[in-house]
């Protein structure tokens, strides 16, 4: 056959060499590796603002909770919610996009004062662990593991 490879062709071209490749990409497991690992989350960093649409369901939930005491499908009150903010105008959302916007300045604030926290705390931690390890003298440590020593002796 004129077109067509056989096995034979294929090891004579070097196509073995794609398979080690493929091999290497996996760890010694032979499981793949992700490219990308997860980020490790910090605890204290400020949680982003709701958009116009979730200020408009913590109201929305409340009213319909009122209206429909024995509703227990969380589905079907995002639904509603759904429904109900795609009919009103944008006159009508306006309250709504206004406490978003707000809240969306605060979150810029604590933001900022968590990025400086972060750019100064770190720092500072380095530089007080330096100053500490300089402030030690030899000195002084042989003369508290003599008064160990005496201590000890007294004690016999």
């Amino acid at each position: 056959m004129k077109g067509a490879k056989s096995k034979s062709d294929a090891t004579k071209n070097g196509d073995k060499l794609s398979v080690k490749r493929k091999v290497a990409a996996n760890d010694a497991g032979g499981r793949k590796t992700s490219k990308k690992e997860k980020a490790v989350k910090d605890p204290n960093k400020p949680k982003r603002p709701a958009s116009a649409f979730f200020v408009f369901m913590e109201d929305f939930r409340t009213q319909f909770k009122e209206k429909h005491p024995n509703n227990k499908s969380v589905s079907v009150v995002g639904k509603a919610g759904g429904d109900k903010w795609k009919s009103l105008s944008d006159a009508e959302k306006a309250p709504y996009v206004a406490k978003a916007e707000k809240r969306k300045v605060e979150y810029n604030k604590t933001m900022d004062a968590y990025n400086k926290k972060l750019a100064g705390g770190s720092n500072a931690d380095d530089d007080e662990e330096e100053e500490s390890d300089k402030s030690k003298s030899e000195v002084n440590d042989e003369d508290e593991e003599e008064e160990g020593s005496d201590e000890e002796e007294e004690d016999d």
